[in-house]
């Protein structure tokens, strides 16, 4: 029986590029189409299938946000990540998250084929590079303990945008503030929370809910 997938990208491209893809293989069928994160959750719970692929950057809702829903309604269907950014706060939210892998849009088709089956099969399709880049974010105490932290409402809207993996100039487009407003705020979110870096940021902002 074939193993039944549901893609969700935003482009069109690699959309097909990935139903050319499948169509070399006798144990992979694509079930349904998403370009959206929106969208992405309703095919998964209306079409059931066995894996899911879910770009990060989309409109109408990212991957991870899809990624944190799907897992509410479905918490054993495995779920791959895919992205064309080398991003470790991505990497670090989707393992926070419960993803089953992560494919960087560059690697070989045989590689992507070989993620979706080892993901259907229950296996971890994470490389230890990947896991081991993130180690230190997802084990720093601190992420683990249920403590107030009194950030500003700008802060916390800035650590959202960042825990999305948006560099600080994005930040700044995005909240319509200066780049060095930005890394002050961030500054003062790392002291606060008590970790060191961005990711560490992220890693925590997805364990207390605020993405």
């Amino acid at each position: 029986m074939a193993i039944k997938i549901v893609i969700a990208d935003g482009h069109e491209v690699v959309r097909c590029g990935m139903r050319n893809l499948v169509q070399q293989t006798e144990d992979i069928e694509i079930v349904g189409e998403a370009t959206s994160g929106t969208e992405a959750v309703e095919k998964t719970l209306s079409m059931n299938p066995d894996v899911v692929l879910l770009d990060i950057r989309m409109a109408g809702g990212d991957g991870l946000t899809a990624l944190g829903r799907i897992k509410l309604d479905k918490p054993e269907l495995p779920v791959v990540m895919m992205s064309a950014y080398d991003n470790p706060t991505y990497v670090a939210r989707a393992v926070a998250l419960g993803a089953a892998g992560y494919i960087n849009k560059g690697i070989p088709g045989s590689e992507v084929l070989d993620t979706i089956r080892r993901a259907a099969a229950g296996e971890s399709a994470w490389t230890r590079e990947e896991l081991r880049r993130v180690t230190g974010a997802l084990a720093t105490p601190r992420l683990n303990a249920d403590v107030e932290v009194p950030l500003t409402q700008r802060e916390s809207e800035v650590l959202r945008q960042l825990a999305l993996g948006l560099t600080n100039k994005e930040i700044a487009q995005a909240l319509n503030i200066s780049y060095e407003t930005v890394k002050e705020h961030v500054q003062h979110i790392l002291r606060k929370v008590g970790v060191s870096d961005r990711t560490q940021a992220a890693v925590w902002a997805v364990r207390r809910g605020l993405v």
